[in-house]
């Protein structure tokens, strides 16, 4: 195996023998041949395209079957040979429907035409010739490039899906997905036509969170502050943890009137500001705190724990009874909801001791988004103009147990107080509970919520910049994002779609960037490694 798409990656340069992730070479090869299957189901998607022929059902599997191969989403191997061979099969009927519309199909010898073997032990075997290094090109920054634009995809399938889910959804997302894929097994393209397939990814990325925001305001409505209490109650209780809107709510109508209390973990913690779910009386609190304790507490809750997206690593044995997935989280043994009928997790939880007495703790404010910053602009703007605000930081990203991310813990605590933080995704655990005070009433510490809310605060940028009639790259702020998987990876090509300069990134590179490309990128967005916070401060502030 061969795989280097998190930031965690073995010796910072790609796992080879186990995933740090917990995955299996024999998941890795599964995924790749998955991967491999669907850059064939997207070429012929894209001639698809060029006959007037688009396939709705075509686009909802690729973005659900590339979304499985995410960081620490499906470990299954059962599942992924259902799904390759579902997208063989698709191909295969989309060819047909081509050809039937005067389309031509005559494409080159590779994953077209793959033919996938029953068995998954020859799966595997197929798996381990279509690896990511076997891809057409001798060019390393060719080669690094296209990794990026697959990691990007990725990403972009989650956040697609998750619209989707809610109703939204956008062609022109299909239809570079599918084009992305399908270039990958292109020798024909140049280093410059790659970046330019890169930022287009960011372009998809840009567009995917808007639909995703869209659904998630359109039906729970925009989130206002809302103080969450980090404690819980007497009680049988669920752990949700995630980033599906929808199976929470569906959670929360099934279990109304159980004697349940339901808590989120990870970037959950957000859900707590939506209207249409605070209403539920049921919805407590949220329980856990950063990434590289995780393991710990789902091991300490005493009830039921709903994964919906990836989160964690693989859960250990001594607590995987308790453990429920969803959409397209996939464990082995581990049992999964594929209809929304949570009554199997409700079932687990009544039979679980729950919290034997109430535990107070102390509360943390989400909700910032951008209806509730926007809300109060006015008084942000004059105190910018009175100089009572003096630089704002969007400390927002991923978090990870790799040494090094105490770096951005260290970097809010010495923010000076006349600056503000904005924060998102569930790098915001490093520091999400500590109280920064306020600036006239302003918090200065503001959670705008989960990672696909980068959306949010591009939002609150550009109202500020239009407000002070400067662009966004000269505004009084600087971004300052860690990553770990690839929906951070195609977040950051969204940022350097719009044009966004000067962000510091860590705690390490991308191993997949090599020297030409990542020096492409410093020249033209001034991308930088993150030094110390004293160091950075010192240079951002003067």
């Amino acid at each position: 195996m061969f795989c280097y798409q998190c930031e965690q990656t073995a010796k910072g340069t790609g796992c080879t023998v186990q995933g740090v992730c917990g995955k299996k070479p024999e998941v890795a090869a599964l995924q790749d041949l998955l991967l491999y299957t669907l850059m064939g189901l997207s070429q012929v998607a894209q001639a698809g395209r060029k006959a007037g022929v688009t396939d709705q059902d075509i686009n909802i599997f690729t973005v659900k079957a590339a979304f499985s191969t995410l960081t620490n989403v499906d470990f299954d191997p059962d599942r992924f040979l259902t799904l390759i061979h579902q997208a063989a099969k698709k191909r295969d009927q989309l060819k047909e429907k081509v050809v039937s519309a005067g389309g031509t199909v005559d494409l080159p010898d590779g994953p077209a035409g793959l033919t996938p073997r029953p068995t998954l032990e020859e799966l595997i075997e197929q798996g381990e010739a279509v690896g990511l290094k076997s891809y057409p090109g001798d060019d390393p920054d060719i080669l690094s490039l296209k990794h990026t634009v697959l990691f990007g995809i990725k990403g972009v399938s989650a956040y697609a899906d998750h619209a989707y889910i809610l109703g939204w959804e956008d062609d022109a997302v299909y239809a570079y997905i599918h084009e992305g894929l399908a270039a990958i097994q292109r020798d024909d393209l140049s280093v410059d036509d790659w970046v330019g397939l890169a930022l287009r990814c960011g372009e998809a990325a840009y567009k995917a969170m808007e639909l995703l925001d869209a659904g998630n305001t359109s039906t729970y409505g925009h989130p206002v502050p809302t103080k969450v209490s980090l404690g819980h109650k007497k009680g049988k209780a669920i752990l949700v943890s995630g980033h599906d809107l929808k199976d929470l709510e569906e959670l929360l109508k099934q279990t109304q009137g159980r004697g349940i209390y339901i808590y989120t973990h990870g970037e959950m913690l957000s859900t707590h500001g939506y209207p249409a779910l605070k209403k539920y009386e049921h919805f407590y609190g949220q329980f856990g705190t950063a990434w590289q304790k995780q393991i710990k507490e789902f091991s300490d809750f005493p009830g039921a724990i709903l994964m919906t997206t990836n989160c964690i690593q693989r859960p250990k044995n001594e607590y995987k009874d308790n453990i429920f997935t969803s959409g397209m989280v996939g464990w082995p043994g581990v049992p999964h909801i594929s209809d929304l009928n949570f009554q199997p997790v409700i079932d687990r939880a009544l039979a679980l001791r729950g919290f034997p007495e109430d535990g107070n703790g102390r509360k943390v404010t989400v909700g910032f988004a951008r209806n509730a910053v926007l809300g109060v602009a006015d008084a942000v703007i004059e105190a910018v103009k009175a100089g009572a605000i003096r630089h704002f930081f969007l400390v927002a990203g991923c978090d990870g147990a790799k040494p090094g991310r105490n770096y951005y813990t260290e970097f809010v605590e010495k923010v000076p107080k006349d600056c503000v933080v904005l924060t998102l995704a569930c790098g915001k655990y490093r520091f999400f509970d500590k109280d920064l005070g306020d600036i006239g009433g302003i918090p200065r510490l503001l959670d705008a919520g989960q990672c696909n809310d980068a959306y949010s605060a591009v939002q609150i940028a550009v109202a500020l910049a239009n407000a002070f009639n400067v662009d966004v790259n000269e505004l009084p702020l600087s971004m300052i994002i860690s990553w770990y998987e690839q929906k951070a990876v195609c977040v950051l090509l969204a940022l350097l779609h719009l044009g966004i300069k000067g962000i510091r990134l860590g705690p390490s590179l991308p191993a997949f960037l090599t020297p030409n490309v990542l020096e492409t990128l410093v020249k033209t967005f001034d991308i930088k490694p993150i030094a110390t916070p004293d160091e950075d401060l010192k240079t951002i502030l003067g």
